[in-house]
């Protein structure tokens, strides 16, 4: 009867224990298939599906070709030829296959890559065509892999390189368009989260698949016409050979709405090389980032803002010696001999310092620069003409430039004295045509501008026509005769050779150069800014040109007028502008 007992106690005991396992086993089972459900079907996931990204192109950029658009930024896809040392064999085959098709694209040392120690992935050659790529690839070199890799060429070669910057290795646009528009060229990049097999291909089924399309980057149109840009470029070039000087710029703009028809600097470089510059200057597009004294260009905005305020017409004279003094300091004409009672008109033909020094007097009390008059050379210049302000271009690296205040102690009568006739002040090619396209436009200031448009699926999409950002900035009346002024001085200039029965209008500049907080006497710069059109009222373009060059002493009538003269000359021809009469 004991032993009874005790043989079903220890049953009882047992199947206690194996209950209290099996609840064990069973809770378990609902934590981890309920309460941890999500959490290790995640990890199954994490196992399974791969995240591969779907890169997106980076937008084309185009510019104009007389009505058509021509793509002047491509890409193209090109490979990197890699090596997984560990799995090389045999080193000698590879060495002669890559000698042979990919030749200066291998690098240097790429033999001893392939017996780097520890290592299972080398570089062996970069930018690498398709067809190279293919011709490796026939090889059967083991141990040998490829990588497609998107870059910029360039249709057009160095045209129009410093407006349009180019893409470093990170894919980050540089300098110009490339750079300001880096955000809408580069696109959004797309991924593909999906099932892979034992090898990490993607399975083209299964629930599990998320997918997000790529955003290409959007095709930029310039408003540049590569037919005025590759002229522009010829004429500068040979311009610059013919007066020896190391440096110029070229700006050509539509003065009826701001828009950049071309943009041309020298020296230039090779964007699909750029690693090869060894002058990082070279990069910079001087027309926007280059800040000056303007020199005599500046006086058409002088004499513009002495007729809008009624103190002077071109026709009216004064009194002149050649010299005039401002506080403490004398200020004397670069040109001398035309002394006596002239106009005003004959001021701005022979660039008469004292002339312009007159109209800021005739500004204040007739005598003196006054605070009043200041305040209206402020007003007119930095204001209304937008001297010494960022314009707003699409382009990277702009610089401001600066116009002294007369609210400060710099900007007195002796600053306001010189910026009269163009010194004492900083402005950039882009400051300086866009102000003089106001004057010669009629009173409106457009915003300049680079970008005409898009490209889209359906064709090119233009963007609004531009709206002037300032209207009535000086009076009809007031440009009309500083377009006469501006005539009746270029018919003077010695060597020009404008087709006859066209309107053209401009006016030299000859600018000092600070060294060392001094003005040089063995370097100017020479510019010149003018406008043309068939008729005094129908100008069609603005053309501003500037040489220079360290220890060079550069003169606008000499050096800068020349290469105006040819690139209007072709731009009547260009543009079917028809002569008046």
């Amino acid at each position: 009867m004991k032993l009874e007992l005790l043989k079903g106690s220890r049953t009882r005991i047992l199947a206690a224990v194996i209950l209290a396992i099996v609840a064990i086993f069973v809770v378990r089972l609902f934590y981890l298939q309920v309460v941890k459900y999500d959490y290790y079907v995640g990890l199954a996931k994490a196992e399974q599906q791969s995240r591969f990204v779907i890169p997106a192109s980076r937008g084309i950029i185009y510019a104009k070709s007389g009505t058509a658009i021509v793509p002047m930024v491509m890409n193209e896809t090109v490979y990197t030829v890699f090596a997984d040392p560990a799995t090389v064999k045999d080193k000698t085959k590879i060495t002669d296959t890559l000698r042979q098709v990919a030749g200066g694209n291998v690098r240097a040392d790429f033999a001893q890559l392939l017996s780097t120690p520890n290592s299972r992935y080398q570089i062996l050659a970069t930018k690498v065509t398709r067809t190279q790529a293919d011709k490796i690839k026939a090889a059967n070199l083991s141990g040998i892999g490829f990588q497609a890799v998107s870059q910029r060429v360039y249709p057009e070669g160095s045209l129009g390189a410093q407006v349009l910057g180019f893409v470093d290795t990170t894919g980050q646009g540089r300098y110009g368009v490339e750079n300001y528009q880096n955000d809408a060229l580069k696109g959004v990049d797309g991924y593909l989260k999906a099932v892979t097999d034992v090898n990490n291909v993607p399975l083209t089924i299964g629930n599990d698949n998320v997918s997000q399309p790529a955003v290409n980057g959007k095709n930029i149109v310039l408003s540049l016409d590569r037919n005025i840009q590759s002229y522009v470029e010829s004429a500068l070039a040979a311009g610059l050979q013919r007066s020896g000087a190391k440096k110029g710029s070229v700006l050509v703009m539509d003065p009826n709405n701001g828009k950049v028809l071309a943009m041309a600097n020298l020296p230039t470089y090779d964007p699909a090389n750029y690693g090869q510059v060894s002058d990082v200057a070279a990069f910079n597009n001087d027309t926007i980032s280059a800040p000056y004294e303007p020199g005599s260009d500046v006086k058409t905005y002088t004499l513009a803002t002495g007729i809008d305020k009624g103190v002077v017409k071109a026709s009216d004279t004064y009194n002149n010696t050649d010299y005039i003094k401002v506080g403490d300091i004398i200020i004397s004409n670069a040109t001398l001999g035309r002394t006596g009672n002239i106009t005003f008109q004959t001021a701005l033909t022979w660039s008469l310092n004292t002339g312009f020094v007159t109209i800021a007097q005739r500004l204040g009390d007739g005598t003196n620069i006054t605070k009043s008059a200041r305040d209206i050379m402020y007003d007119y210049f930095h204001n209304r003409f937008g001297l010494g302000s960022l314009t707003g271009i699409e382009l990277a690296n702009e610089a401001p430039g600066t116009v002294i205040s007369p609210d400060t102690v710099q900007g007195n009568a002796v600053r306001y004295s010189n910026m009269a006739f163009g010194q004492g002040l900083d402005a950039t090619l882009i400051q300086v045509a866009s102000g003089f396209s106001a004057i010669v436009n009629g009173g409106s200031f457009y915003k300049p501008t680079i970008i005409d448009g898009y490209m889209t699926d359906t064709g090119f999409k233009q963007n609004a026509t531009p709206k002037p950002i300032r209207t009535n900035i000086i009076a009809q009346s007031t440009s009309v005769q500083v377009k006469q002024a501006t005539r009746d001085a270029r018919a003077t200039s010695f060597g020009r050779t404008d087709k006859p029965g066209y309107y053209i209008g401009g006016k030299t500049g000859t600018s000092q150069v600070i060294v060392n907080g001094q003005y040089s006497n063995s370097e100017t710069i020479g510019t010149y800014l003018g406008f043309g059109g068939s008729s005094i009222d129908t100008p069609r373009y603005v053309i501003m040109v500037q040489v220079s060059g360290k220890d060079q002493k550069l003169g606008g009538a000499q050096d800068a007028l020349p290469i105006f003269t040819n690139i209007s000359n072709w731009m009547l021809d260009y543009l079917k502008i028809q002569p008046k009469g």
